[in-house]
């Protein structure tokens, strides 16, 4: 299965359409697939947990009065059960990393995702009310972004793509990225540039010409401000 077959149909990597005029990108990336085999699948747990299967099953055998070899002979089995598995979540995280395209623009972050049916989620700044990061062990991590408004997008239409446990406000997550702290610092200052004057006057001087429903959205809320600088977003580590 080719990655550039699968969305040949799409304008730009990872958008529905062409930008318009005077949008942007400035950073575009996909999880690492290693990050979302243990931190959103859950991989090394399953490993565990299979593991102390195994082990239980050999000793609960031998309990029994079965032989050391009739033990073996049923670890074994439970253990190549196990290892396809593991193989099976493993290929599951590796596909949806390479179907996985996050970008972030000028205006906007974009999230394109799914495996047999690709979905595209924009969010503008203006529908980001703040964001955080939780760092992982190996240099990946999460960006986790909190909706402004009533609007809400349904947990499972986003999983994996989703802060963990939010069900009723849902939070949009940029999951396993690569160098977190950079896209981190890379969408702050990209929503601080949003709420400048400067920023605000470029925007509308490149829609002039344009239709008045693509005129300039309504400024971010407040709370983002609060957001809007690399040392403002919330850092945490697992």
């Amino acid at each position: 299965m080719s990655g550039h077959d699968d969305f040949a149909f799409e304008p730009v990597r990872g958008l529905p359409e062409e930008l318009p005029e005077g949008e942007r990108i400035l950073w575009q990336g996909a999880p690492a697939w290693r990050s979302l085999a243990r931190n959103a699948f859950h991989l090394r747990a399953l490993a565990i947990y299979f593991a102390i299967l195994v082990g239980w099953g050999v000793i609960a055998a031998l309990y029994d009065g079965a032989s050391a070899a009739a033990a073996a002979t049923g670890a074994a089995r439970l253990g190549a059960v196990a290892l396809v598995a593991l193989a099976l979540v493993g290929l599951f995280a590796w596909l949806t990393a390479r179907t996985t395209v996050y970008t972030i623009t000028n205006r906007r972050v974009v999230m394109r995702f799914g495996i047999a049916l690709p979905m595209t989620i924009n969010l503008p700044f203006r529908r980001v009310d703040g964001a955080s990061v939780k760092h992982h062990r190996d240099g990946s991590g999460d960006i986790p972004l909190r909706l402004a408004g009533a609007d809400r997008i349904a947990y499972l239409h986003l999983w994996p793509h989703v802060r963990p446990w939010r069900f009723s406000r849902t939070e949009p997550m940029l999951r396993g990225v690569p160098d977190a702290s950079h896209v981190a610092e890379i969408l702050a200052s990209a929503v601080t540039e949003s709420q400048s004057p400067a920023g605000r006057g470029a925007r509308l001087a490149a829609t002039t010409d344009r239709p008045a429903a693509a005129a300039e959205p309504a400024p971010v809320p407040a709370g983002v401000a609060g957001m809007a600088h690399a040392g403002g977003f919330d850092r945490r580590t697992a």
